[in-house]
C-alpha cells in the first residue's frame, strides 16, 4: 500500500500548496503595521514589529479524528492539535504565546466538547501556553461521518521570539549534527495510511503481534509536546543551534524545507519496530514510502554544531525524552536533499 493508494496524493497537494504559497504573498504588502518577513513555506509565519517577531501557525488533527470517534475517546485528541501547532512554530525559535481552537461537530455534544478541551487544556499546560478563545460550530451538512459524534478539529497558535534568535536554518553548514528526539507513537499523520491497512485486518479492541497494546488505544496515544525542552535550550546563550525540525506530514523529507543548499545524511535512524512494523508488514509497504509518510520513532529534530550535543541531548532526557545523534549535515550531490540509511542501504527520500 502506498499513501497515493489511500487517496492523499503528495504531488498535487504540492502542486495546490504552491498554487497558495504564490497568491497569498501578494498579500504581504496590505498591513499596515510590521512586516511580512517569512510566510507560507517554513515552520511559521513571521511577521516583524520591531524588536520582536510574531509567528502564526494553523494546524488540525486530520483523520486521527475518526478514531477518536470509534473509540468513543475525545479527553487526548486535544494535546494532538495544539502539539502540531506548538511544536511548528517553536522550530523558527518562537515562544508559544496564546491559542485559539474550532471544533465542528455533526451535532450538539456537550460532553464530547468538554472532553475535547480537557485535552486543549492539558496541551495548553505542557506548553506554558494561555487558550484566549474559540468557535465551536454544528455542520451536519459538511462533517458527514457515519456517527453523530462526527467532528473535526483545528487550531492556530501565536509565538513571539526576539529578532537576533530566529531560528530559520540559514545557518545550518556542512558538518553539523542531526539529533533525533524519540516521538510517541504514529503522533498525528499518516492516519489515512495506517488506519486502511490496521482496522481493515483488525479491530479497534485487537492487539496485533508487534503492538505492545490494542489498536485503538496506541492509535490514540497523543502527539509528544517538544515545547519545554526546546525553549530551555535556546535560552542558553551558549549552544548555538542551527535549525529545528519538527517530522510531521512528509515525515524527514521536512528537512529540505530549513537549508536546501546541504544534505542530510540520517545514517543512524530508528530501526522500524512496534506500530511501524505492524503497519508495514501487514500494508506490504515499501521501507522507502514508510520514511517518506511516517515519523518512524523520531518527532523532533535538533541542527547543530557537535559540540552541543551532549548538552542538549542531558536537556531531553531532564524532560524524559530520548535524544541522539541521528545524522550529520554534509555535502550536497546533484538532487539528493535528504539521503537515510536503512537496513544498510541508502535511500533518497
Amino acid at each position: 500500500m502506498t499513501y497515493g493508494g489511500v487517496g492523499i496524493d503528495l504531488e498535487k497537494v504540492h502542486a495546490i500548496q504552491k498554487s497558495i504559497s504564490s497568491k497569498i504573498s501578494l498579500t504581504y504588502d496590505f498591513t499596515t503595521m510590521g512586516k511580512v518577513i517569512s510566510g507560507f513555506g517554513h515552520y511559521a509565519g513571521l511577521v516583524d514589529i520591531g524588536t520582536n517577531v510574531l509567528a502564526l501557525h494553523s494546524d488540525g488533527v486530520g483523520t486521527k479524528v475518526i478514531v477518536a470517534q470509534m473509540m468513543h475517546r475525545y479527553d487526548s485528541i486535544g494535546i494532538d492539535c495544539v502539539a502540531m501547532n506548538v511544536n511548528d512554530i517553536i522550530c523558527v525559535g518562537a515562544h508559544p504565546l496564546a491559542f485559539t481552537d474550532y471544533v465542528a461537530l455533526k451535532s450538539a455534544d456537550d460532553h464530547l466538547v468538554q472532553d475535547v478541551l480537557k485535552g486543549l487544556t492539558e496541551g495548553s499546560k505542557q506548553s506554558d501556553m494561555a487558550i484566549i478563545g474559540g468557535e465551536t460550530a454544528i455542520l451536519p451538512d459538511v462533517i458527514t461521518g457515519k456517527n453523530k459524534n462526527a467532528f473535526d478539529l483545528a487550531g492556530t497558535v501565536l509565538g513571539v521570539v526576539d529578532k537576533a534568535n530566529l531560528v530559520l536554518g540559514d545557518k545550518i553548514k556542512i558538518g553539523d549534527i542531526i539529533l533525533g528526539v524519540e516521538s510517541s507513537g504514529l503522533h498525528s499523520n499518516g492516519y489515512s495510511l495506517a488506519r486502511n491497512v490496521l482496522l481493515s485486518k483488525y479491530s479497534i479492541k485487537d492487539t496485533a503481534e508487534y503492538m505492545s497494546d490494542k489498536i485503538g488505544e496506541e492509535l490514540l496515544i497523543p502527539t509528544r509536546i517538544y515545547v519545554k525542552p526546546v525553549m530551555e535550550i535556546l535560552k542558553r546563550k551558549q549552544i548555538s543551534v542551527h535549525g529545528l525540525a519538527h517530522i510531521t506530514g512528509g515525515s524527514f523529507t521536512k528537512l529540505a524545507r530549513l537549508n536546501s543548499k546541504v544534505r542530510y545524511n540520517l545514517d543512524n535512524l530508528p530501526k522500524i519496530c512496534g506500530i511501524f512494523k505492524q503497519i508495514q508488514i501487514d500494508g506490504h509497504i515499501r521501507i522507502k514510502e514508510m520514511y517518506r509518510t511516517f515519523n518512524m520513532g523520531i518527532g523532533f529534530c535538533v541542527i547543530l554544531p557537535k559540540y552541543f550535543a551532549e548538552e542538549v541531548i542531558d536537556t531531553f532526557t531532564k524532560y524524559r525524552m530520548e535524544c541522539r545523534q541521528i545524522g550529520v549535515v554534509d555535502q550536497k550531490n546533484r538532487d539528493e536533499k535528504i539521503v537515510a540509511k536503512i537496513d544498510g542501504r541508502n535511500h533518497m527520500l
